[in-house]
C-alpha cells in the first residue's frame, strides 16, 4: 500500500468571517488536483477558528486574581492564563511554561489547545467551538461539489504524555471513523487481537503535519489520497468523541 499527501498552496491569509469550504474548493480547482473517492481532507484547527472569527482578544480580558497566581506559578502571560480559564472545564496539571487543562470541548492538552502563531499581535486564536460540525459542513459541501465521499478531519499540534514534541491530532472528524476497532482480526501468527483499536484520524493527522509544518509553511491543508481502509472506516455520521477517554477510566488523572 502506498499514499500520497500534497499541500494545497493557494489558501490565503484568513483573517475572520470566511467561507473556508469555498476557499478550499478554490484551492483544488487552481491546484488541478480534484477530489478522488476516499480522499481524506485534513485542515489546521487555527485555520477554521479564524475562518469562523473565533478570536481570543487578549488585551480585552478582564485579569482574576487566580490567574495572577497561575501565571505566577507557570510562568505564563497573565492574559493568556486567563484566556485559559475561560475555554478550560478544569485544571489538570500546572508545570514550568506550560497548563494542562480539560478544555470545554472535552480535550486534555496543554493551554486549553489556545493557539498565539499565525494571528496578529494581541490575539490568539482558541480551538473552534464545535469541530466536528465544522468538519461535517465542509465535507458535505465538498462532496456535493466534486460527487466523491470523502471525508474531513480538523487537525490540531498537541504534546504527549511522556515524551517530548509535539504531533498532529484530531480533534474533530467527518466522514470516517476516528476509531479502528480491530478485536477479533488475526495477527501474522493466526493469534486473535483482544484489544487493538487503532486511532486512526490521529495517525492521519500527524502524516498530514510532516507537510503542514509550525511555521511559515503556508499549508494549512493537506490532502491524504489512496488510504486503502478508506471504505472499511466510512461512517458519514462520525465525530471524535470515540478517542476522548472518560475521567473515571484515565488512571493519570485519578
Amino acid at each position: 500500500m502506498s499514499i500520497e499527501l500534497f499541500g494545497l498552496e493557494d489558501i490565503p491569509l484568513i483573517d475572520g468571517d470566511s467561507d473556508i469550504s469555498q476557499i478550499i474548493k478554490q484551492a483544488i480547482e487552481k491546484q488541478g488536483c480534484g477530489l478522488n473517492h476516499g480522499d481524506v481532507v485534513l485542515i489546521a484547527e487555527t485555520l477554521i477558528s479564524k475562518a469562523e472569527d473565533n478570536f481570543i482578544h487578549l488585551d480585552d480580558l478582564e485579569l482574576s486574581a487566580f490567574a495572577m497566581e497561575l501565571a505566577y506559578k507557570s510562568g505564563k502571560d497573565p492574559r493568556l492564563v486567563e484566556a485559559i480559564l475561560n475555554e478550560s472545564n478544569e485544571i489538570v496539571r500546572i508545570g514550568p511554561n506550560f497548563i494542562i487543562t480539560e478544555t470545554k470541548q472535552g480535550f486534555v492538552c496543554a493551554n486549553a489547545g489556545i493557539d498565539e502563531s499565525n494571528v496578529g499581535d494581541g490575539l490568539a486564536t482558541p480551538m473552534p467551538k464545535d469541530a466536528d460540525k465544522s468538519a461535517r459542513e465542509i465535507r458535505e459541501y465538498l462532496e456535493d461539489e466534486f460527487g466523491e465521499e470523502i471525508a474531513v478531519i480538523i487537525t490540531d499540534t498537541q504534546g504527549r504524555a511522556f515524551r517530548f514534541g509535539a504531533i498532529g491530532t484530531a480533534i474533530g472528524c467527518s466522514g470516517i471513523s476516528p476509531i479502528w476497532k480491530r478485536v477479533g482480526e488475526k495477527d501474522l501468527y493466526g493469534r486473535e487481537l483482544e484489544t487493538t483499536e487503532i486511532a486512526t484520524c490521529d495517525e492521519l493527522s500527524a502524516a498530514a503535519s510532516l507537510i503542514m509544518g509550525q511555521a511559515d509553511e503556508g499549508l494549512p491543508v493537506v490532502i491524504i489520497r489512496g488510504f486503502d481502509s478508506f471504505d472499511i472506516l466510512r461512517n458519514p455520521y462520525s465525530n471524535i468523541k470515540p478517542v476522548l477517554m472518560p475521567k473515571e477510566a484515565d488512571v493519570f488523572r485519578k
